[in-house]
């Protein structure tokens, strides 16, 4: 016999309504959300991975930039000991001549009045190869004494930066003199010196922009694997929790229907007593 001082079936219908209720507002978030795990209590463990997964997502991330300046920083490099490769190459070409018994009168003059211009150009331009206000040719910055660069999510995932000193003293071209040709003669010998120093340059830094260029590849491979078992463990299955919704909506206006028939027993029940 149903008691009339307390309501069962109106405390069950609303149980049932909370229940319900709350379900519809799990979907939602879920489903707006694009996650399946919007509390720790959704997935504890699930959290915990996939938070820890997109730490390493980041860090990845940002390993990318970090080898994608360095890159850059190379190849500024390189350009630079390009040009003064090439101003090298015509240094000698002017010895050359000054040491040829052909060149006569006021020629090694002239020929004396270039090359030191370009002696002077050596210097200038490796001083004015910059990166981020740093000159990468003349010794001064800290990539002369090399620097790791990070690219992975662990602190041992490095990769070093390294570049030398170009200016015409260190490659010891600064005080040739090729107003004579017995000058002219013994300069070729420094400068064949000079030209494999940079040749030398050009190839670390074209090996050290390799190893960042397949790096980057990694990088991107890894992060991308990531990013997709970290989709496993995250993302909401949509077509589930859309039917979740729908069932948990069912259930809600039945039970506020229920509630409501519920309330009425009370009543019906006093009035047949009346």
């Amino acid at each position: 016999m149903p008691a009339i001082s307390t309501n069962i079936a109106a405390n069950s219908a609303v149980r049932y309504l909370n229940i319900n209720s709350n379900q519809e507002t799990s979907s939602l978030s879920k489903l707006s959300s694009g996650s399946r795990i919007t509390s720790a209590s959704d997935d504890a463990a699930g959290l915990a991975i996939s938070t820890r997964i997109s730490s390493d997502i980041t860090t990845l991330q940002q390993a990318a930039t970090n080898a994608a300046q360095a890159t850059s920083i190379l190849q500024t490099a390189d350009g630079g000991a390009s040009n003064i490769s090439d101003i090298l190459a015509r240094m000698k070409s002017l010895a050359s001549e000054s040491a040829s018994g052909t060149t006569v009168g006021t020629s090694r003059t002239y020929i004396q009045s270039e090359f030191s211009q370009l002696i002077s150009e050596i210097s200038s331009i490796a001083t004015g190869t910059r990166y981020s206000g740093q000159s990468l040719l003349d010794g001064t910055s800290t990539f002369s004494a090399g620097v790791s660069v990070l690219v992975g999510s662990s602190a041992t995932d490095t990769i070093d930066i390294k570049l030398s000193d170009l200016t015409a003293s260190t490659l010891g071209v600064s005080s040739l003199d090729v107003s004579t040709q017995s000058g002219a003669t013994a300069a070729l010998t420094t400068l064949d010196t000079a030209i494999d120093t940079v040749s030398k340059a050009r190839a670390d830094i074209g090996a050290q922009e390799s190893r960042f260029n397949f790096s980057a590849d990694s990088i991107s491979t890894q992060t991308q694997n990531l990013q997709s078992a970290n989709s496993a463990i995250k993302d909401v299955d949509i077509a589930s929790e859309q039917a979740k919704l729908s069932s948990a909506q069912v259930k809600t206006q039945a039970a506020v229907s229920a509630e409501a028939a519920a309330n009425q027993i009370p009543q019906y029940l006093l009035k047949l007593l009346g």
